[in-house]
């Protein structure tokens, strides 16, 4: 299923679209999210600061009369790196442990920001009569910096780097 509309705009983290797919049992989830990163954060990347960015993907299940059941929880992360003697861009999937290298910031971050066929549910825990809520929030993990960067970070908005939550429903 694939959701159009507005993006959602927040510090610099854009999610533009998503898209869940069955395949063979499992729901699937791809999206187009777009990393705009401050000029402070890209500095520090640069002078060798590595950046985490995390995904989180949440499903639960809506309830009329009590809160929503979470059925399933995901977080996903990689993390952004520059390799000052290569002069390379590094993204390395720490899910899966797949590293890549890139000339440039904007190819890093073109790639970054495509999310493809991430599984996060089976099939069978979706019952047909219920309504299945997924969201997604992507963001820049301030607990990653070094200890000495934290308190600066906490308090300014150029390294609050967040998207908000993105929301569709399920389609069994």
């Amino acid at each position: 299923m694939f959701v159009p509309g507005t993006a959602l705009w927040a510090n610099g983290f854009t999610i533009r679209s998503v898209e869940t797919n069955l395949v063979e049992k499992v729901y699937n989830v791809s999206a187009q999210i777009d990393y705009q990163f401050s000029d402070v954060a890209i500095e520090a990347l640069q002078n060798g600061v590595p950046l985490l960015i995390l995904i989180d993907i949440k499903v639960d299940r809506e309830r009329s009369w009590w809160l929503d059941k979470n059925i399933a929880e995901l977080q996903q992360g990689y993390l952004l790196l520059y390799h000052a003697l290569t002069e390379k861009y590094i993204v390395n999937n720490l899910n899966s442990g797949a590293q890549d290298n890139y000339d440039s910031l904007n190819a890093a971050l073109s790639v970054l920001g495509r999310l493809e066929a991430l599984p996060i549910l089976d099939a069978n825990l979706v019952n047909k009569n219920n309504r299945i809520i997924v969201r997604l929030h992507t963001y820049l993990d301030l607990e990653a910096l070094p200890a000495p960067m934290r308190p600066l970070a906490y308090i300014s908005s150029q390294w609050r780097l967040e998207s908000d939550w993105y929301e569709w429903p399920l389609q069994p």
